[in-house]
């Protein structure tokens, strides 16, 4: 094909639209909710193009009504692990072959389509299926995910760009392969961007993909095939399977060919691969690429001259949105006693305001938790609250799983700087608080640091400059994501790059240039124009 140095489209974040009454955008997804609410869905794995229905059917049902099943998803084994290796080894050397162009005509093919016809599908898919509200989904299912395709060229263009200096006679260059093999890709349920970018982004740099996500959000997932066929995506490239993680993890783990671990979910899980990782490198072709965002313990920090009003905003926000079910929520808080009785009543006002209920009632800011484990684990620790001396409900402390997963915004207020609440990552709608005393700025700082070892996201809020830096140095290393008066939630993709150290991941930066550079292995190349042909250098000469 004709060959050139191509200008990319201009890339720009795409714009989050409000849903507010009387919208067009607000009528439209309204109608999609009612048409797909009526259910009928009978969703295959997607192997090598082809779809992949198995006898064993699992329910798809909506956390918020439980009781309406809107259809069934195929359940594989291991013997569709083993035909998506295949799949995804058969399309690896056509699809490392073609022009970068074209591999990232599909991808900004795709954005257009999901900001544009499929808008609506893509919110009601993710309000239906995770329980995720309007305005949530448009940031997640919609915005971010545009963003994700779209600056994931970007950065790849960029990245191509990244070349060597040349001496006289030489040219240096430097060749961006794609790994050897094929990557697997592990994601979570609660945010469809991330879920369509952890195999989206190995395979545009010339990556194979085989795809495991959550069983919770395979409506989504199937959305997303959907879209990315629709857009061009060659067949074998991503490789859509609906399977148990251990069995997935029993076939990839022990295959030769596996290159690359893309995942985001909990820590233990990734800790546990890892290991199995590290046990089975004689079988590997080369080292694979362990890219991994985990799980948080992320935290609220005011000092005494934060104004309370902004405190109690952030905290409700940084909570409560998506019901808490972001690795990047404000589940921790650390507030002085000067400012807490402030905070306290202008966060008690925001909560008595929630309504909590299903999606389709715009209205609701908190909506249902994923399924029922994750409603009895929340509901447990209530409970415990409830009779502990170390710790007391202040807000909220309420739930019912009675037509839907409903666990009411709670605030606990906690007595010691070490309560299990402030320790463990809870992923739900609740929020401990310990209140310190100003004067020990410094050592509830220290406290904050060595509480958990999650560092994903953190916020502080103040008035003062030089406590602004003071802090800001004093938990340098607590989040890779660091907020200075705003909440410790909503990254945006190439305003700031996603991704957090020490129990929280490998801190890779979803979005940015500095997860491109893990899906390819650089190949320097030296060509030389006049080519030596004597062995002797000048200095070996007899004078």
């Amino acid at each position: 094909m004709p060959k050139g140095i191509y200008r990319l489209p201009k890339i720009a974040n795409e714009p989050v639209l409000s849903y507010a009454p009387g919208t067009q955008e607000r009528k439209a997804l309204q109608l999609k909710l009612a048409e797909l609410n009526k259910g009928g869905l009978d969703l295959p794995m997607i192997i090598g193009g082809k779809e992949v229905r198995t006898n064993n059917l699992i329910d798809i049902r909506p956390p918020h009504n439980h009781k309406n099943v809107l259809g069934h998803y195929h359940q594989g084994d291991k013997s569709h692990v083993e035909m998506a290796i295949d799949a995804a080894l058969r399309a690896k050397p056509a699809w490392e072959a073609m022009n970068w162009e074209s591999r990232a005509a599909i991808f900004l093919k795709a954005a257009d389509l999901i900001a544009g016809p499929y808008r609506a599908e893509f919110n009601a898919v993710t309000m239906i299926g995770q329980s995720k509200n309007a305005f949530q989904s448009e940031i997640d299912a919609v915005c971010e995910l545009v963003d994700f395709y779209r600056y994931n060229v970007k950065n790849m263009y960029d990245m191509y760009a990244m070349q060597p200096s040349s001496s006289a006679g030489v040219w240096n260059r430097t060749v961006w392969r794609p790994l050897e093999g094929f990557v697997f890709a592990l994601t979570p349920f609660n945010f469809t961007a991330i879920a369509a970018n952890l195999g989206a982004a190995p395979a545009l740099m010339g990556n194979t993909v085989v795809w495991k996500p959550s069983k919770t959000a395979a409506y989504s997932a199937s959305l997303i095939m959907r879209v990315l066929k629709e857009a061009g995506l060659p067949d074998g490239v991503i490789n859509l399977v609906y399977v148990g993680g251990r069995e997935a993890a029993d076939v990839i783990f022990n295959h030769r060919d596996f290159a690359g671990l893309h995942f985001t979910g909990s820590t233990g899980v990734f800790n546990g691969m890892w290991k199995t990782i590290a046990g089975n490198m004689e079988k590997y072709k080369s080292y694979p690429r362990i890219v991994g965002e985990t799980g948080g313990k992320d935290y609220v920090f005011a000092d005494h001259t934060a104004n309370p009003k902004q405190v109690a905003t952030a905290l409700t926000r940084g909570s409560f949105e998506y019901q808490g079910q972001k690795c990047s929520a404000a589940s921790r808080a650390y507030i002085p006693s000067n400012i807490w009785e402030d905070v306290k009543k202008y966060l008690g006002e925001d909560i008595a305001k929630i309504k909590t209920g299903p999606v389709d009632d715009f209205t609701n800011f908190v909506n249902a938790v994923i399924d029922e484990d994750s409603f009895d684990k929340l509901s447990k620790v209530i409970d415990d609250v409830k009779t502990s001396s170390d710790a007391e409900i202040i807000f909220g402390g309420t739930y019912d799983k009675s037509e839907g997963y409903f666990i009411h915004p709670t605030v606990i207020l906690a007595k010691k700087a070490d309560f299990y609440t402030m320790k463990e990552e809870l992923f739900g709608p609740i929020l401990t608080i310990y209140i310190y005393e100003p004067e020990k700025m410094d050592e509830t700082m220290e406290i904050l640091d060595k509480t958990t070892d999650y560092a994903l996201t953190g916020a502080i809020f103040s008035s003062d400059r030089y406590n602004i830096e003071h802090m800001t140095t004093a938990l340098m290393h607590t989040a890779g994501n660091f907020y200075i008066n705003d909440k410790p939630t909503g990254a945006v993709v190439d305003q700031q790059p996603f991704g957090g150290g020490r129990g929280s991941g490998t801190n890779d930066k979803a979005g940015s240039i500095f997860n491109l550079l893990r899906w390819v292995s650089p190949q320097t190349i030296k060509e030389t124009f006049v080519t030596p042909t004597d062995y002797m250098y000048p200095n070996f000469l007899e004078d």
